[in-house]
């Protein structure tokens, strides 16, 4: 998200967290302000000021939803700099790093930048095979994002716990909580509600219900959300 107002409406609407694109070759890409200084780290001032602003006028009830950088491939010092300067509260890896990365980013960050930074890794799922890859994080991600394109799991629910959907998850047979995505249009309310795995930890909706990049439609993603709390 890249505005002040869908992150209010946002925060309204009980999700549990807020995602914040840096990677360069996105179009959601979130960009910093330079500095203009060399060795001095480009800053985000003007932009957390902005919405420091905006979030004086939230209504009491409302509440700062945790915030997630999304980077891939990205040097150790970009991921610093935007966790100090955007106070993430979880760093997302979508690209290739091995396991050591999320090691040494740990050991980096907690506690010194961010106390009890949390870690997803984003692996990306076109067959059952390609589970096989959550292996190497076991112990590193606190998170796993299976991004799943298989054909498989495009299918709509079946309503007895037999969804492609779920037999797919159920070869999961890892210890570390998953989140889950796709491209294009959401998984189906009802798809989701019959996911069975006891590691389910919930859905990430990336571009979806967009009117622009980074601008999110907040009726079409408000009935959506009030749709999975309703068998939550």
């Amino acid at each position: 998200m890249h505005h002040a107002d869908d992150i209010k409406e946002a925060s309204l609407l009980g999700v549990d967290l807020l995602g914040f694109d840096f990677i360069p070759q996105s179009k959601r890409y979130v960009r910093m302000i330079s500095s203009q200084a060399g060795i001095i780290p480009d800053f985000s001032e003007e932009r957390l000021r902005t919405l420091s602003k905006h979030n004086n006028n939230l209504q009491p009830h409302s509440r700062r939803i945790s915030r997630v950088g999304a980077f891939a491939d990205d040097m150790p010092q970009n991921i610093v700099t935007r966790v100090y300067n955007y106070d993430l509260n979880y760093v997302q890896l979508n690209g290739d790093e091995p396991a050591v990365t999320l090691e040494n980013l740990r050991r980096t960050i907690d506690p010194d930048i961010q106390k009890s930074i949390r870690l997803i890794k984003k692996i990306n799922i076109t067959s059952i095979a390609d589970l096989a890859k959550t292996t190497e994080y076991e112990g590193n991600a606190d998170l796993l994002l299976f991004h799943i394109t298989a054909e498989e799991a495009e299918y709509q629910a079946t309503g007895d716990k037999n969804s492609p959907l779920n037999q797919l998850l159920s070869v999961y047979s890892g210890i570390t909580p998953f989140l889950i995505s796709k491209p294009n249009a959401p998984f189906d309310t009802l798809l989701i509600k019959d996911i069975a795995h006891p590691l389910f930890a919930g859905i990430d909706l990336d571009t979806q219900f967009e009117l622009e990049n980074g601008r999110k439609d907040m009726v079409a993603l408000k009935s959506y959300v009030e749709a999975i709390r309703a068998f939550r």
